[in-house]
This record gives C-alpha cells, sequence and structure tokens, in this order.
C-alpha cells in the first residue's frame, strides 16, 4: 500500500500490516530483536497474561513510530531524540481509542516515570534503553511525575512500558502479526462505531 494513499477504517490495518512485512526486519536500536520481533513479543505477553483486547493492540503497535520514514527514528547513532511516540500516536488516533494512543504516546513518558520513582527499574534496563532515556529526557522530575499520574490510562500506560521491557528476546517465537490483525479490527471497528 502506498503510503500516499488515504486510510480508513477499511484498510488501516492492512497498511499496519505492510509496515511489518517491509520493515519489521529492521533493527531495534541496537537489541537483540528486530522491530517486529519486539512489538510481537509484547503482544504475545500481553495476550498470554489475559489482558484485554485494547491492551495486547497497544503493546503490538506501542513502537509503530520507529516504521514509517515520515515518522523518523533514532539509533544508538543519534544524539537527540525523533519523538517516534508523539508520531505513533498521531496516525493512530483517527483509527484507535485514547486507551491504544495513550499508551503509544507515553510509553517513553513511563519509562521516565518508573526510572524516576522505582530505583530497581534503571538497573533492568538494557543498554540500549539507557541510552534512550538519556535522549529522552532522563528520570522524570517531580512536576513531571505528578503530571503523568493524573493521566486516567496510567496504569495501563505502565503495563504497556513493562510489555515493552519485555520484548527484548532473541529466542522467544511469536505469532506473526496475522494473529492479531483480527483483534485490530474489533479495536479499530469498534472505536469507529462510536466516534
Amino acid at each position: 500500500m502506498s503510503k500516499k494513499q488515504t486510510l480508513t477504517q477499511a484498510n488501516i490495518v492492512d497498511f499496519i500490516a505492510d509496515i511489518f512485512a517491509r520493515c519489521g526486519d529492521e533493527e531495534y536500536l541496537g537489541e537483540p530483536v528486530t522491530m517486529a520481533q519486539h512489538m510481537l513479543q509484547g503482544a504475545t505477553l500481553a495476550e498470554k497474561k489475559g489482558l484485554g483486547e485494547e491492551i495486547i493492540v497497544a503493546a503490538l503497535l506501542h513502537d509503530i513510530g520507529h516504521f514509517t520514514s515520515e515518522f523518523g527514528t533514532f539509533s544508538m547513532e543519534d544524539t537527540e531524540d525523533r519523538y517516534h511516540e508523539e508520531a505513533g500516536a498521531k496516525v493512530l488516533e483517527a483509527f484507535f481509542p485514547t486507551i491504544v494512543t495513550d499508551c503509544v504516546r507515553f510509553h517513553v513518558a513511563a519509562k521516565r516515570y518508573l526510572c524516576a520513582t522505582n530505583p530497581a527499574y534503571f538497573g533492568e534496563l538494557s543498554d540500549a534503553s539507557v541510552h534512550s532515556l538519556n535522549l529522552q529526557g532522563g528520570p522524570m522530575n517531580d512536576l513531571e511525575v505528578a503530571d503523568f499520574v493524573r493521566n486516567p490510562n496510567v496504569q495501563d500506560i505502565v503495563a504497556v512500558r513493562y510489555l515493552d521491557d519485555a520484548g527484548k528476546d532473541p529466542n522467544m517465537q511469536t505469532p506473526s502479526f496475522a494473529h492479531f490483525a483480527p483483534m485490530v479490527q474489533r479495536v479499530v471497528d469498534a472505536h469507529c462505531a462510536v466516534t
């Protein structure tokens, strides 16, 4: 699908599937998995935990902003953050409920929040994640923490953050995007039915 083609409720899932197919083998920012493996692992772990479809879809799509050239990416060599989280949320917000787009938009903030509020969390980050944390502003200050916890979806955002962190296992087997596509379409359809 051409990225110039208008995205609709009927084709957004195919568009995302195409991104996974074309770009999924890209390196995931110095981690031992590809971009697709990383996102599929988060969704698979969410599904195994019995989390709701919106959270599974959020885990699947949390890094979608890295996939599309118009959103930009950053690598271990970059010296600035490219705001993939905002780019991803913007492309999804016409088709997905706020809980999904909040999990995408704030998964970086959740890392900064956890580093500020849970000292043990920082020690569990990979080297690549520490590097990106530095690009993303480091741990939150007290005012940022107070603002972050006011989000009504904060618990789900943090849950997706933990799934993000867990999705870096080079030996983990996952289903393909096709396994999740019907679920993604259900979440899109439910959202579009009420908007």
